[in-house]
């Protein structure tokens, strides 16, 4: 049974090389949105689905203090010409939808749905050996962070106060609003057998914190999201179905856990784990 069952992943998890979408956020009155990599839905507060914003290829979201909803557009050009292009969208708490940056060809720069509450945007610097945290003030001005060099920066996260925690290979590190870089937890990663056509760099996909400093962070390959308190003691709180894995989390006000899942074949779906340990999916 588990050789039909890797044989059936052999033939569908072609497509899934590519890394799926992080983005799960949830505004003020509690609507939580999030990417399958062709649109944004929404998930009201009575568990209704709907499409929020259509035909949008977006990895990552971010919600501003005004509900405001913030994505882009990412497409291929083709074989031919062999280039990429993208555009930048806010979609307002009225439902309105604007482009913020029109349609630009390459892949998006100096910007990020990264972001503090005062608006600071934050990115990997790469240029070099020695990675930093890139910062980008509300004033435009771009400086970077860290008083120790990074080896191979992935998918990281802000808190309102600018604290930025980021996946730095396998390890967790934390970043501070004056640059100190702290080492939370190391070798994060692990490899369920249903997960072996995940690749390196995509081991530890999205990750978000509480509001007791707690870090939770999706860990692709194992199918497991697993909690780091401040003091570095590393947990599983949730695993994951057979064919699914997590790629994003969202840790609610309420306590709440949501997780963004994937499958081999792509699909998406959202899985609710309340605070009593009841699992919802969506």
């Amino acid at each position: 049974m588990k050789l039909n069952f890797l044989i059936s992943l052999l033939l569908i998890s072609g497509s899934a090389w590519a890394h799926p979408g992080v983005g799960i956020v949830m505004d003020s009155k509690g609507n939580v949105f999030y990417t399958d990599l062709k649109q944004v839905w929404r998930i009201d507060v009575h568990g209704k689905k709907s499409v929020a914003v259509r035909n949008v290829h977006t990895h990552e979201l971010y919600l501003d203090e005004a509900d405001n909803l913030y994505g882009e557009h990412l497409w291929y050009n083709g074989e031919r010409l062999d280039t990429w292009g993208h555009y930048v969208w806010k979609y307002s708490a009225d439902g309105r939808f604007e482009k913020i940056i029109s349609d630009t060809e390459g892949f998006l720069t100096n910007y990020s749905f990264v972001r503090d509450h005062q608006g600071n945007m934050y990115w990997a610097h790469r240029d070099g050996s020695c990675q930093k945290l890139a910062r980008k003030d509300i004033d435009g001005r771009i400086s970077t962070q860290g008083d120790q060099c990074l080896k191979d920066i992935q998918w990281m996260t802000s808190t309102p106060t600018g604290s930025v925690y980021l996946v730095d290979s396998y390890d967790l590190k934390k970043i501070d609003q004056h640059g100190h870089v702290e080492t939370l937890a190391t070798q994060l990663q692990e490899r369920s057998f249903t997960q072996f056509f995940v690749n390196d760099p995509h081991q530890l996909m999205g990750l978000t914190t509480d509001k007791n400093a707690n870090v939770y962070v999706a860990v692709y390959g194992a199918r497991k999201v697993k909690k780091i308190t401040p003091g570095g003691n590393v947990f599983t709180v949730a695993e994951t179905g057979m064919t699914w894995s997590p790629t994003g989390v969202l840790s609610a006000p309420d306590g709440d856990l949501w997780i963004l899942e994937c499958s081999p074949a792509n699909a998406v779906r959202v899985e609710r784990i309340t605070k009593d340990g009841q699992r919802i999916i969506y």
